[in-house]
């Protein structure tokens, strides 16, 4: 399991720093994704992508209080929480720069330019690494209300990828 995800993540390094030489961005491409080879990020998604876990209710009632292995429950929250952890440490994710304030408003911060373009060679370099070809601008149209973009960071992302797509 180890071994496919760090596979996995090598293949999308590469089709990213590709991306992203084309964007003129070589030290991004060369820095992408690093956080996720930490063992707080690699073990929780080679688990959660890769692994085969029971669930709590396909246990036995005496197999449950013995059992001590990760569940597909357990494997799902340590999931979110280095999934939480990669938004947070890498500038390139669009999460990052949504500041959820106390009184419970939302602030949305441009995304600067560079980590704007990281972001399109991310999901280039993920569409190519899983499908094998650049679905980029579909999957953007199938998941743009879903994100809170500054509406210049969302121009500047729709031009790159029009552009990436002529």
């Amino acid at each position: 399991m180890y071994w496919k995800y760090l596979k996995y993540i090598l293949r999308h390094k590469y089709y990213v720093f590709i991306e992203c030489i084309k964007l003129g961005l070589i030290w991004r491409g060369i820095v992408h994704d690093l956080s996720k080879l930490l063992p707080s990020e690699f073990i929780p998604y080679a688990r959660f992508f890769y692994g085969n876990y029971p669930t709590w209710s396909d246990m036995l009632p005496g197999i449950k209080s013995v059992y001590f292995g990760p569940t597909v429950e357990t494997v799902s929250k340590d999931f979110d929480k280095a999934w939480l952890l990669h938004q947070h440490r890498n500038k390139h994710h669009h999460q990052f720069w949504v500041l959820k304030e106390d009184d419970g408003g939302v602030k949305v911060i441009p995304i600067p330019s560079k980590y704007c373009k990281e972001m399109v060679a991310d999901w280039r370099g993920a569409s190519i690494a899983i499908k094998g070809f650049d679905d980029t601008l579909n999957w953007y149209k199938g998941n743009k209300d879903r994100m809170i973009l500054h509406e210049s960071t969302r121009n500047l992302v729709e031009l790159l990828l029009m552009w990436g797509n002529a």
